[in-house]
């Protein structure tokens, strides 16, 4: 039987390894399902925010805390309706695990002017001083 040997210009082809290809795009599908859950959350309140010429789109962080404010008051916190006091007692801990927290208000257009006052105060007893209003541009309409 002859001896067959790879010439010197022999080449093997690579491998293309498919289980960690598969384990990559399957972790990269659930982060972005993850991701957009979480977005909507927000969103799906019935809650019209005010209109702004000069509104500008801000990139969000991870861990903002979105306080909604219905017209009628109420105080939503990830689909969670909150009193004042439970609001306060809830900045109040978010603060004290991770000082410099960012606090976005949305507030519906025609909510009360107080109700307003007291997310701002319940944030101040929180020591939380990093507060955006949320508002849209007329061109988003």
């Amino acid at each position: 039987m002859p001896n067959y040997e790879p010439s010197e210009h022999y080449q093997p082809r690579p491998h293309i390894q498919l289980i960690p290809l598969i384990d990559i795009l399957f972790f990269t599908l659930i982060f972005f399902m993850t991701i957009s859950v979480y977005n909507q959350m927000e969103s799906e309140i019935n809650i019209s925010v005010p209109k702004s010429e000069t509104a500008k789109e801000i990139m969000r962080s991870a861990g903002e805390v979105i306080i909604n404010v219905t017209q009628d008051g109420k105080f939503i916190v990830n689909e969670k309706p909150l009193n004042n006091e439970e609001l306060e007692a809830m900045l109040v801990r978010v603060s004290s695990l991770f000082p410099d927290q960012p606090v976005i208000i949305r507030a519906d257009e025609n909510t009360i002017h107080r109700y307003i006052i007291q997310v701002l105060d319940a944030c101040a007893k929180a020591n939380i001083w990093d507060i955006s209003f949320a508002a849209i541009t007329s061109k988003q309409q």
